[in-house]
């Protein structure tokens, strides 16, 4: 019997909707954990979840059953989910439309989890719209900048 084999690293960032609903320190470490627990019962493989205030970088092996599209979209709408039953926030949490995903080989793993689980010092030197827009020029993704994510600067 045929198997299916890959080994595909991705890493998603997605922002929290509205300014007021910042991702607090004091349940932040809790949201990452759920996520990555999502990655793992979903089929992937959690290499490094982390993020800020504002925004998720997840590390993650990507199954090879499902698509991009749909595991992320199970990722946000899943940990929203949480974040409101916790009842973290006043009011609704929600994650902003849209994500960005990008691929990595396996020999950048250890720089890329490193860089991601030291989220709240690499933003005292950059914004996170600063840091996306530097991404996705590094990966030559075209962009209009009407439909990038709303920043928080």
């Amino acid at each position: 019997m045929a198997n299916n084999y890959s080994q595909i690293t991705i890493q998603a960032i997605f922002a929290v909707k509205y300014r007021e609903h910042f991702i607090l320190k004091n349940w932040r470490d809790r949201l990452h954990q759920y996520i990555a627990g999502t990655i793992d019962s979903k089929g992937g493989k959690t290499l490094a979840v982390g993020g800020w205030k504002d925004h998720v970088h997840a590390l993650f092996g990507m199954p090879v059953i499902t698509s991009i599209a749909y595991f992320i979209g199970t990722l946000k709408s899943n940990s929203s989910r949480w974040v409101n039953d916790q009842n973290f926030v006043k009011g609704h949490f929600e994650w902003q439309k849209g994500y960005g995903a990008f691929s990595y080989s396996k020999d950048q793993r250890d720089v890329l989890i490193k860089y991601i689980m030291n989220q709240e010092t690499h933003h005292q030197g950059i914004s996170f719209k600063e840091e996306f827009i530097s991404l996705l020029n590094d990966f030559e993704i075209e962009f209009d900048s009407k439909y990038l994510f709303k920043f928080f600067d």
